[in-house]
């Protein structure tokens, strides 16, 4: 059977490998539906497929052995590439699945291949033509984003440092008259402090991602806390640095717990300081914490832009800022696209799970679940 036939036949087996190969990519394949796991391959497979079945002249093949040929933007490859740098994937484990798919479909083959002839070398010479086509559009796109969201990180973090660096060279300004003003003295005192505290928050998210890009794992200290004293110190630092939102807590259950609790306290203080910048003005902010006879339930909700279905699934992901994510006030933002990602590694090095829902009725919720030992991991080999 030639191949082009063998793949539209074999269609949905080849699927099914991609998908559990696409499942053991860490950490973004494990949580992703399967539809989100399949992405376009269904699509790719059946380009790739005319593609074999397309007359080809012997200067198209040199050019696409040399990497020269036109690569399609819009191509099933080119809109996997983008969704898999939206989904969190690395450009490794991108390129891994190209890989895994060359060999699925070579290897369920050639399992029905009697015997070699010059019919089916020039097919495997197709295919492997068109995996390396498709490879090279879905690196482009992905390649692409990836440098849109570091040109829009750099952008963020010199935009973010600008506002408290002004007041640092204002207060500078203001202490060096002669005849200052001790109440203005004291007045430029706190918003240096504040700003002060934003830069801390951004250089510290600065620091974390780069121990993840590193390889890293993310170090925790698990002792015996309550979660209801992690929570309240939290809120208590939500409402110094957002005097002017209002915040709440509920709290019920036993909240005894073996956590990181500086670590805890981080993504809770960030979840807060998310919601206040992005909150509408005159809305709550808040914050439930719940325990259960297995768990921990922390949620913090705010009521303001709804994030559309199509943004959740990379809101974790690093070094990204929806579009229009801007304060709904004039609320310092120290938001870089780092924390929420921080935010994830932290709950996933405690097992436990983080996710996110918006909507008109309920807002936009964050909810943090936790055992409340965290489990202890086998040693590495």
């Amino acid at each position: 059977m030639k191949l082009s036939r063998f793949i539209k036949v074999h269609l949905e087996e080849i699927l099914v490998e991609w998908e559990r190969f696409a499942r053991t990519q860490q950490p973004p394949g494990a949580n992703m539906s399967p539809l989100a796991l399949r992405d376009h391959a269904r699509q790719m497979l059946q380009a790739m497929v005319v593609d074999i079945e397309t007359d080809e002249s012997p200067a198209e093949q040199i050019d696409k052995s040399q990497g020269l040929a036109p690569t399609d933007p819009d191509s099933p490859a080119a809109m996997h590439g983008t969704l898999r740098h939206l989904s969190g994937f690395s450009l490794l484990q991108l390129t891994a699945e190209f890989r895994a798919l060359r060999a699925t479909v070579l290897r369920l083959w050639l399992q029905q291949i009697t015997e070699l002839s010059e019919v089916t070398t020039a097919d495997m010479m197709r295919f492997n033509e068109t995996i390396d086509q498709a490879l090279a559009e879905s690196v482009v796109t992905y390649a692409e984003r990836a440098a849109r969201a570091r040109d829009m990180f750099l952008a963020i973090l010199g935009h973010d440092l600008r506002s408290p660096l002004a007041t640092m060279a204002l207060a500078g300004e203001i202490l060096t008259r002669p005849q200052a003003d001790a109440t203005a003295a004291l007045q430029m005192g706190v918003r240096v402090k504040r700003g002060a505290a934003a830069m801390s928050t951004m250089v510290n998210d600065l620091l974390e991602y780069a121990r993840t890009q590193l390889g890293a794992e993310f170090p925790i200290a698990p002792q015996r806390a309550d979660l209801r004293e992690i929570c309240q110190a939290a809120l208590d630092d939500a409402r110094a640095g957002y005097p002017d939102c209002s915040f709440k807590m509920l709290a019920q259950g036993n909240l005894t717990c073996e956590v990181d609790a500086p670590r805890l306290q981080q993504v809770v203080s960030n979840l807060l300081n998310n919601a206040a910048q992005y909150g509408d003005e005159g809305r709550e902010v808040v914050i439930d914490v719940h325990g259960d006879p297995g768990a921990l339930l922390v949620q913090v909700c705010n009521h303001g832009p709804v994030i559309p279905a199509e943004s959740l699934q990379g809101i974790f992901d690093p070094l990204v800022r929806l579009a229009g994510d801007e304060p709904q006030t004039d609320r310092t933002s120290t938001s870089m696209g780092l924390g929420l990602f921080i935010a994830r590694q932290i709950i996933d090095a405690h097992g436990g799970t983080i996710t996110v829902s918006s909507d008109e009725q309920a807002g936009t919720v964050f909810s943090v679940r936790l055992p409340r030992v965290v489990p202890v991991k086998a040693p590495s080999k």
